[in-house]
């Protein structure tokens, strides 16, 4: 692996599908929901063997630093880029790429999201290790694309063009274009058509990153210029108040944007990004729905977490490590016990939970939700 591979981890979001487990001072990427350990711990140790600790960046908002430093003691102090505030994927990778580029104009990012699960390590690890030097060979967007296992709506999928090549034990194609949550019977003709999943896990050189935003957003990169004059050749992660003003100013100014629209789709229209087909057991663990479908089942297709008891109960996810649940003819329902509240959902609209979230905060329940 080249010594100039950064791993970029991007961890600003609330995960608020995952309410009331999760919350907005505990998000979604703290939770120990598949394992021991954190979907953060277990993605920084997945991607720790590629560009090695020193070389693996956090990017997440100011509020959550504390608490994300602390569980991740492994890595270096000056390896976390807080954010003044949320502004989508686009505005943080970027400034991840500043960082990059500050310490390695040769680097090339792996970005990845903190709360994604994989199953088999040692081929994501050879995907993303493929994905590198694909990457340094044609200089341009490479994104893994996952063979999709069933129609799943929730989704954004990777429409294939022609056939790059196969130096690699992944097949690498040129993107045709993006399709972003499709209805099922899209999903269905999608897949038929044998698109991919796209994982939201990119690699491409930091110095073409922060051309192309110069070209597709020219408001980001703006901003971003301005905060790279600032820093005066300083680190991002270590700002004294001069330069940490500075980054508030300038992403004040910057449209919240994720880097799908501003930069991956502009780039695929113009032939100008990859995709390398993978097949690692991957999940972007998007909801109670998905944590069911991944966890060991009973005969009767339920899965829990904690102390329960089922009277003809099918197909259900319980979680609720500190009390028991008794379930009587209940199917296809969730079941999330916290010390404060209570949810009781069907599964198959799980992915409505942050409704519920949104709606706690407009009827002055928000101390539920932080």
């Amino acid at each position: 692996m080249p010594n100039h591979c950064f791993s970029v981890i991007i961890a600003g979001g609330k995960g608020t599908r995952f309410w009331p487990l999760s919350r907005a001072r505990h998000p979604k990427q703290l939770l120990k929901i598949l394992s021991g350990k954190s979907l953060i711990v277990e993605t920084a140790e997945r991607v720790n063997a590629l560009g090695g600790r020193r070389q693996t960046l956090v990017v997440t908002i100011a509020d959550q630093l504390t608490a994300l430093s602390r569980e991740l003691r492994d890595l270096p102090k000056n390896n976390f880029l807080a954010e003044p505030e949320g502004k989508n994927t686009a505005p943080c990778i970027g400034l991840a790429a500043l960082e990059t580029v500050r310490r390695d104009p040769a680097g090339v990012m792996i970005v990845l999201p903190a709360d994604h699960w994989v199953r088999d390590n040692a081929a994501f690890r050879r995907t993303l290790k493929n994905a590198v030097a694909l990457a340094e060979r044609h200089d341009r967007l490479v994104t893994i694309g996952i063979r999709p296992e069933y129609p799943e709506t929730g989704y954004g999928y990777i429409v294939k063009d022609k056939l790059l090549e196969t130096k690699t034990s992944s097949a690498a194609f040129v993107v045709k274009r993006f399709t972003e949550k499709p209805t099922l019977p899209l999903a269905r003709n999608l897949i038929r058509r044998r698109a991919l999943w796209n994982s939201g896990i990119f690699v491409w050189k930091a110095s073409t990153l922060l051309e192309l935003l110069a070209r597709y957003q020219p408001t980001i990169a703006a901003g971003l210029e301005s905060i790279r004059r600032a820093a005066a050749g300083k680190s991002l992660a270590k700002p004294d108040p001069k330069l940490r003003a500075a980054i508030a100013r300038e992403y004040k100014k910057m449209p919240n944007l994720s880097i799908d629209y501003a930069v991956m789709e502009k780039a695929g229209a113009e032939g100008k990004v990859l995709t390398l087909e993978a097949d690692f057991g991957w999940s972007d663990v998007g909801s109670w729905a998905a944590v069911h479908r991944m966890m060991k089942k009973d005969d009767s297709g339920n899965a829990s977490r904690g102390r329960w008891l089922g009277l003809d109960a099918k197909n259900c996810l319980i979680h609720a490590p500190g009390r028991l649940v008794v379930l009587l003819g209940i199917e296809n329902t969730v079941v999330v016990d916290t010390p404060d509240a209570l949810l009781v959902g069907a599964l198959d609209r799980s992915q409505e939970v942050r409704d519920l979230v949104d709606a706690l905060n407009r009827r002055g329940l928000g101390s539920y939700t932080t």
